[in-house]
C-alpha cells in the first residue's frame, strides 16, 4: 500500500499531477466503501418519513449509519492505506473520537486524522523495529497502538472534530449563499474541468458528498449530489460526437454512450473531450444548465448516485422528485449537445492522429510512435526505457484512478482478447499497481504517474476506452512474440 510519505516521492507533471494524486488519495478512502454508501441512500429513500415506504423503526437506521457508520468505514481504510492493518485499527479508533465530537458527518475528519494517527503508528513501528526484547513484541505492539489510539482519539474528541464541524458549516454557509444569490451554477466553471482531468472521484466523494450528507440530515435531500454526477453533460457530448466528430471515432461512441449513461462510467467520455480541448466548454455549459435547473425545479438527491447512471440516480431521488432529477439530465444533455455541436462545426472537424504506443519486433525492426503518420513523416526518436518480450508475458495491469471505474470496464474487454493466449488481465488503481508487474496500460493523462508508481514497468498509453488501436497492436505483438517498450 502507499503511504503518504511515499505519495510525496511519486514524480508527476507538475502542480496537476500533484492535484491529482491527493484527490486519488482522498477517493481512494471512500471508493472501497461506495457498497455502504449506496446501502445508506436506499435505506435513507425508502425509511425516512419524505421516503417510499415511511417507517420511523427501521428509519432510525439513517442517522447512526451517517453519523458513525460510514466515517469509520472511511476511518478504516484510510488508516489501511498508509500501514496496512495497524493502521486500520488505530485510524478507526481516531475515528472514533471525531465522530463522538460533533453532530456533523465526520467524513472529512475521517479522511484527516486516520492516516495521520496512522502514520505515527508507522514511524513508531519503524523506530522501534530490531529494539525490542524477544518476547515482548505482542505487548508493545499492542500497547502502541492502543496508547497512539486513545490519544489521537481524545486529540479528535477535543480539537478535530470541532474544527471540521466548523469548516463544514462554513462551507455550508457558503454554498447556501451561492443559492441564495442563484450562483450555484458557477461552481461548474470548477468541476467540469476538474472531472476530465479524472478528479471526478476526488471532487465527489471527497467535498460534494460530504456538504451534501449533512445537507440531507437537516434538508432531507441535497442537489449537491447531482452536479458531479449528472450524466447530462456527458451524453449532450457524446451525442454531439457521434454527429459530427470525426469520423474514424464515431464507430466508438454508441457503446461510450451506453457505458457512460447506464453504466455510470463516466470516465469513457473524458478522451473524446481531451481529444477536442473546447469541447470543455460544453461540459461546463452543460453542467451549469443541469444546476441552474435543480435549484428553479428544487431537486435533489438522497445520497451520491454511484456510479453516476441514471439508474443510479433514480434509485436515490425522493418519492416526488423523478420528473425534475430526469429534467435537469435532458436540459444538461441538450445544452451540453448545441455547444459541442457547434465547437465540432457541424460536422466540419478534421480527424486527428491518434498517439499510441510503441511496439517493436524482436529483432528491432523500426518503429512509428504515431497511428496515421503521413508517408514518410519521421517518427519520434527511441526511448531508453523498459522492455518486455510480450510472448513470455503472462499478466497485463490495466490501471485507472481509483481501480474500480474505467479500468473495471476495460478489463472485461481486454480479457476475452488475451486470456485465451494466456495473459492474466487485472485492473488496479495507478498507484497501487503491483511491483512485479511488466505491462501496464493505462490512459494518457494517467501514464507519467503510471510511470513513477512502476517504473520497472512497460507503460502502454491509450486515448479511447473503446476500440483503440493499442489495444490491437498489444494483442498483435502477443500473438507475434514482439518486444513492448516504455
Amino acid at each position: 500500500m502507499t503511504s503518504i510519505a511515499e505519495l510525496k516521492h511519486l514524480q508527476g507533471t507538475g502542480a496537476r499531477a500533484r492535484v491529482q494524486r491527493f484527490g486519488r488519495y482522498l477517493a481512494g478512502m471512500i471508493m472501497p466503501n461506495i457498497g455502504a454508501f449506496i446501502a445508506w441512500g436506499l435505506i435513507t429513500a425508502l425509511f425516512i418519513p419524505e421516503g417510499w415506504l415511511p417507517n420511523e423503526t427501521l428509519g432510525a437506521l439513517v442517522g447512526p449509519m451517517l453519523s458513525t457508520l460510514l466515517p469509520l468505514l472511511i476511518g478504516y481504510t484510510g488508516g489501511r492505506m498508509v500501514h496496512g492493518q495497524r493502521g486500520a485499527v488505530i485510524g478507526a479508533v481516531a475515528t472514533m473520537g471525531v465522530v463522538v465530537g460533533t453532530e456533523a458527518p465526520m467524513f472529512l475528519g475521517a479522511m484527516i486524522i486516520a492516516p495521520i494517527a496512522a502514520l505515527l503508528l508507522k514511524w513508531f513501528d519503524r523506530l522501534v523495529d530490531g529494539r525490542i526484547k524477544t518476547g515482548f513484541e505482542m505487548l508493545v505492539n499492542n500497547f502502541s497502538l492502543g496508547i497512539l489510539g486513545a490519544g489521537m482519539a481524545l486529540l479528535g474528541l477535543a480539537a478535530v472534530g470541532p474544527m471540521i464541524e466548523a469548516l463544514t458549516e462554513a462551507a455550508g454557509t457558503g454554498v447556501d449563499a451561492l443559492i441564495t444569490n442563484n450562483l450555484l451554477p458557477l461552481v461548474s466553471l470548477i468541476v467540469e474541468p476538474a472531472k476530465v482531468l479524472f478528479l471526478n472521484n476526488a471532487i465527489n466523494h471527497g467535498v460534494l458528498g460530504t456538504l451534501g450528507a449533512a445537507e440531507v440530515s437537516g434538508a432531507g435531500q441535497s442537489m449537491l449530489f447531482m452536479i458531479e454526477t449528472n450524466p447530462g453533460p456527458g451524453l449532450g457530448i457524446l451525442t454531439a460526437f457521434l454527429l459530427f466528430g470525426p469520423r474514424t471515432m464515431r464507430p466508438t461512441v454508441p457503446g461510450a454512450m451506453i457505458i457512460h449513461f447506464l453504466g455510470g462510467i463516466h470516465e469513457i467520455y473524458f478522451p473524446y473531450v481531451l481529444m477536442k480541448p473546447r469541447l470543455l466548454l460544453a461540459a461546463i455549459a452543460g453542467g451549469m444548465a443541469g444546476v441552474a435547473t435543480a435549484m428553479m425545479t428544487n431537486s435533489g438527491l438522497l445520497a451520491t448516485p454511484a456510479p453516476g447512471s441514471v439508474f443510479a440516480y433514480l434509485a436515490v431521488t425522493p418519492r416526488g422528485g423523478h420528473l425534475s432529477v430526469l429534467l435537469c439530465i435532458v436540459v444538461a444533455a441538450v445544452v451540453a449537445f448545441v455547444f459541442a455541436a457547434a465547437l465540432l462545426g457541424f460536422g466540419r472537424a478534421q480527424n486527428e492522429a491518434i498517439t499510441t504506443p510503441e511496439v517493436t519486433p524482436a529483432a528491432g525492426a523500426p518503429r512509428q510512435t504515431r497511428v496515421g503518420a503521413a508517408p514518410g513523416e519521421r517518427s519520434e526518436p527511441e526511448r531508453a526505457g523498459p522492455v518486455v518480450r510480450a510472448d513470455t508475458l503472462t499478466r497485463l495491469v490495466v490501471a485507472c484512478d481509483a481501480g474500480m471505474g474505467s479500468s473495471m470496464m476495460l478489463t472485461g474487454q481486454l480479457r476475452k482478447r488475451l486470456e485465451p493466449h494466456g495473459v492474466r488481465v487485472e485492473a488496479v488503481s495507478v498507484h497501487e499497481i503491483p511491483a512485479d508487474a511488466l505491462l501496464v496500460l493505462t490512459h494518457a493523462e494517467l501514464a507519467d504517474r503510471a510511470r513513477a508508481s512502476a517504473p520497472q514497468a512497460v507503460v502502454v498509453e491509450f486515448h479511447s476506452f473503446l476500440k483503440d488501436p493499442a489495444f490491437d497492436r498489444i494483442e498483435a505483438a502477443i500473438k507475434d512474440g514482439k518486444e513492448l517498450r516504455g
